[in-house]
């Protein structure tokens, strides 16, 4: 009985501590706080590095490990014909590659990435660890960055000699390398501290909400900003909207406008005319030119894309034409469909909006009417909806270990987890 109970305990602490270390992994990496005064693109896109290679594998290998000891039948859902035929054809697009060494080796990573995603939420075992180990992974990763303000303000505030951007001098990015990334990442804690509120730890909860709500606003990030309101307002109507289809109307019917009023802009007059109505930049700053170019190179191979991960910054980007040599030192389209096209074309984009974009919102319905409607499932849906429309902006998807893709992905899960299973409380 005492050796049971002895083991029962060490099992406790290795998933608490995977949890949390996961989580940590990708909000914070192996290399925070970027010098970007000395940064080289190249650096940031190669996906070659070798600590963050080992350290998601060692991580894939533990979760996988424990999530199998009680939740076998958790995981054979994956294996639905969604997720099958969405992984079967990044694997073409991995072998249809114009890079093909560059595709498998960011494909190796995302593998790894992903099988830490949807493994995570299977390893607590009640709510309350779940709750409890968000708390302590969003109060570290708080911590960090707020100590990185103090101890290291030269690397955690932007600076008029940044390499990249000067004009971002004064923004907050803490441990992260953009102040983008950083407020993303802040409005994902934003909802998670307003799940740990709600499901009993309002102390903890209430200090996550102010600490991300802070770096938020110091972050200057105007689109994650507005699109966090915009989630927590949307999202709360569907207490009332109860259907299905005036819930997609309602949560998806923005995420159309957003992007007929972006990339839409540079391949319909019309939509052009209309985005210059609007009090906002109607060059989205700078982006209509990087979209222009983007749909351009698309249309040349609408079918198979250019390869997994392999157009922005890799050897598919020579011979460019006269006048848009700068595309060679672009990282991305700022717009994650727009990539999802160019990597894997049409076909890979179609797939990716089924999987990523309608069937977790089925999942939601579904979980909703099984009586897994609760904070949890809230969260979730709001991790996953502000991640769709950061999307038309910003470009995460498929990202290897980015962490605004891992979020999104552990959201993903969870929905389509609590969509097939009860949760223990």
């Amino acid at each position: 009985m005492i050796a049971q109970l002895w083991r029962r305990q060490i099992m406790d602490v290795a998933r608490g501590t995977t949890f949390v270390g996961a989580l940590l992994l990708a909000w914070v990496s192996l290399r925070p706080f970027i010098d970007l005064g000395d940064m080289q693109l190249s650096d940031l896109t190669t996906g070659n590095e070798t600590g963050t290679y080992v350290a998601f594998g060692c991580v894939a290998v533990l979760t996988v490990a424990l999530a199998m000891r009680d939740n076998v039948p958790g995981l054979m859902t994956l294996l639905s014909p969604g997720y099958v035929l969405f992984a079967g054809w990044i694997v073409v697009s991995v072998v249809l590659s114009l890079d093909p060494s560059t595709s498998i080796r960011r494909f190796a990573l995302t593998v790894c990435v992903t099988a830490v995603a949807a493994t995570l939420l299977l390893l607590p075992k009640t709510q309350n660890e779940l709750m409890r180990w968000f708390s302590i992974a969003a109060l570290a990763l708080l911590a960090i960055c707020y100590l990185g303000l103090l101890l290291a303000p030269n690397l955690s505030i932007h600076l008029a000699t940044d390499a990249q951007e000067p004009a971002l001098a004064g923004n907050w990015c803490g441990s992260f390398g953009h102040k983008n990334v950083a407020a993303a990442m802040m409005a994902m804690l934003l909802f998670l501290g307003i799940y740990i509120a709600r499901s009993g730890a309002f102390l903890s909860g209430a200090a996550i909400v102010g600490l991300a709500s802070l770096f938020l606003v110091d972050s200057a990030g105007k689109s994650a900003l507005a699109l966090s309101l915009a989630v927590l307002g949307l999202t709360s109507m569907t207490k009332v909207v109860r259907s299905f289809w005036l819930r997609a109307t309602l949560l998806l019917a923005p995420l159309l406008l957003l992007n007929m009023l972006s990339v839409g802009t540079v391949m319909n007059e019309s939509l052009s005319e209309i985005a210059k109505m609007l009090p906002l930049d109607s060059s989205f700053t700078g982006r209509t030119q990087i979209w222009t170019f983007a749909v351009q190179a698309l249309q040349l191979r609408l079918v198979t894309g250019y390869g997994f991960a392999a157009f922005w910054g890799s050897s598919a980007m020579r011979d460019l034409p006269e006048g848009t040599e700068w595309a060679a030192y672009a990282s991305h389209s700022h717009n994650g469909y727009l990539d999802t096209a160019l990597a894997m074309g049409l076909p890979g984009l179609a797939a990716l909006i089924s999987v990523l974009v309608i069937a977790p919102l089925r999942d939601f319905q579904t979980a909703d009417r099984g009586g897994n409607g609760g904070p949890l499932a809230m969260v979730l849906l709001r991790i996953w909806l502000f991640g769709v429309y950061l999307s038309s902006m910003e470009t995460f998807f498929l990202d290897r270990a980015d962490p605004l893709w891992f979020t999104f992905l552990m959201a993903v899960f969870g929905l389509h987890y609590l969509a097939r299973f009860r949760v223990r409380t």
